[in-house]
C-alpha cells in the first residue's frame, strides 16, 4: 500500500482533530518556569526610535569575537516579556488546543507571576517556586538563550509534595492520560523526580494507559555520564508508562553520541533513520526528533517523516519547539497515527512562529487544512 501524500496527511489530520475530544484528557506538566524576555541586539542605532538590528548570530559572533582582549558594549532591546520555560509553554499550548491541564512548576511563589496569568487561565497552575529568568536573544537563523537559573533548587520531589500535598498530587498524576516532564538538562533533581514519582504514585495505584512525554532540552552542559543515568531511567520508566522522548536535532546527535550510535547527514531519511537508531537501543514507545525543516518518529513499529511548514523569517522562534511537542503529544494521546501527529505538531509550530499565538483546536485544523509547503532555507 503506498504511504500517503502530504496533502492526504493534511486532510485526514484535519478530519481527526475536528473530531477528537481533547478536553476528555487530563494532563499534568511540570516543573520549571521562566519569565522570557524577547530580546533584539542592536546593530546601528539611528534614533531614539529607530535602530537596525543585528540579524544573525554569525553576525553578533562575530562582534563578540573582534572584541577580544578590549571592553565591548552590546545595546539589548526587549522586544517582549513571555513566559517561558518548556512545561509553561507547553502546557499552555496542550491547554490552548483544549487538553485539561495541570501545570506545577516555578510560576512565582506565594503569588504566581503575571506572565503566566494566560497559562492560568486556560488550565489549573500550582506554583511551587519562585520562577527563574531567560534573556532571549533572537535572530533570524536562531536564537541564544541566558538563563538565570538559581531556582530551579527548589524543584525537588520532596517540595513537590509539600506544595501541591500528597493526596491532592497522587489524585493529579493518577488520573492523568498525559504526564510531561520537560527540560532535564537545567533540573538538577529530574531523576530522583521520576524514580520517586514511579515509586510513590503510579506503581502505588491503579495500572492505566498512560503516557510519559520527556523534553531533555539541550543535553551539552550536562555530563555524558548524566545523559546515560537519565536514559536508564527513562528504561526502567518504560516498564509502566509508555515513554515518548522529544528531540530536537542537536539533542538527537547527542544522545546517539552518548549511546554510540553513528549519525550522519541531515536529509530526511537520516533523520529517520535516526530516530529509529535511538528507539531500537532504548526501547521506548517513542522518540521523535525535530529539526526546523519537519519532523520523524519512530516506535518499535512504524516510523514515518514529516515536512512541516518550515517559514524562513518567523515572528517568533523561541517556543518553536515545546509547541511542536505539544502538538505531537496531543496528536498521540488523541489516537492520531504517527504520520498525522507530526502532521499536527509540524502545524502547531508553524502556526505559533508565523503569528506568535498558541492555536485552538479550531485554528489548527483550519491551518493544518491548507498547511503551508516548506519554504526553501
Amino acid at each position: 500500500m503506498a504511504a500517503a501524500t502530504r496533502l492526504e496527511l493534511c486532510k485526514s489530520t484535519a478530519q481527526r482533530l475536528a473530531q477528537a475530544e481533547p478536553a476528555a484528557v487530563n494532563a499534568v506538566i511540570g516543573f520549571d518556569g521562566f519569565v522570557d524576555e524577547i530580546i533584539e541586539v542592536v546593530a546601528k542605532r539611528h534614533t531614539a526610535m529607530s535602530y537596525d538590528r543585528l540579524r544573525t548570530i554569525g553576525e553578533f559572533g562575530a562582534r563578540i569575537m573582534a572584541a577580544s582582549g578590549q571592553s565591548s558594549n552590546y545595546e539589548l532591546v526587549v522586544a517582549q516579556q513571555k513566559l517561558g520555560g518548556n512545561g509553561p509553554i507547553m502546557a499552555n499550548a496542550l491547554a490552548a488546543i483544549g487538553l485539561s491541564v495541570t501545570y506545577i512548576g516555578n510560576l512565582g511563589y506565594p503569588e504566581v507571576h503575571p506572565v503566566f496569568g494566560e497559562l492560568a487561565g486556560r488550565s489549573r497552575v500550582i506554583s511551587i517556586g519562585e520562577a527563574c529568568h531567560t534573556d532571549a536573544l533572537e535572530f533570524d537563523d536562531g536564537k541564544l538563550m541566558l538563563g538565570k537559573l538559581t531556582p530551579t533548587t527548589e524543584i525537588t520531589w520532596d517540595n513537590v509534595v509539600t506544595r501541591v500535598g500528597r493526596d491532592r498530587l497522587t489524585d493529579i498524576v493518577s488520573s492523568a492520560q498525559l504526564i510531561g516532564t520537560v527540560n532535564w538538562t537545567m533540573l538538577p533533581f529530574m531523576n530522583e523526580i521520576w524514580s520517586r514519582m514511579l515509586n510513590e504514585i503510579i506503581l502505588q495505584t491503579p495500572a492505566r494507559s498512560r503516557l510519559l512525554f520527556v523534553d531533555l532540552a539541550d543535553p551539552e552542559k550536562r555530563t555524558r555520564e548524566d545523559l546515560k543515568s537519565a536514559l536508564v531511567m527513562l528504561q526502567q520508566m518504560q516498564e509502566h508508562l509508555g515513554v515518548v522522548l522529544g528531540l530536537n536535532l542537536k539533542e538527537a546527535v547527542q544522545v546517539a553520541g552518548a549511546l554510540g550510535l553513528p549519525v550522519s547527514g541531515e536529509k530526511d531519511h537520516d533523520i529517520e533513520n535516526l530516530a529509529v537508531g535511538i528507539q531500537k537501543h532504548l526501547k521506548l514507545r517513542t522518540v521523535v526528533i525535530h529539526p526546523r525543516f519537519g519532523a520523524a518518529a519512530a516506535s518499535a513499529d512504524d516510523c514515518a517523516w514529516f515536512a512541516g511548514p518550515f517559514v524562513k523569517q518567523p515572528m517568533i522562534s523561541t517556543g518553536a519547539g515545546d509547541h511542536f511537542n505539544a502538538g505531537f503529544i496531543a496528536g498521540q494521546v488523541l489516537g492520531l497515527s504517527q504520520a498525522e501527529s507530526l502532521c499536527m505538531g509540524t502545524a502547531t509550530s508553524g502556526f505559533y512562529v508565523r503569528t506568535g499565538i498558541s492555536p485552538s483546536a479550531a485554528q489548527l485544523q483550519e491551518f493544518i487544512t491548507e498547511l503551508p509547503p516548506p519554504q526553501a532555507g
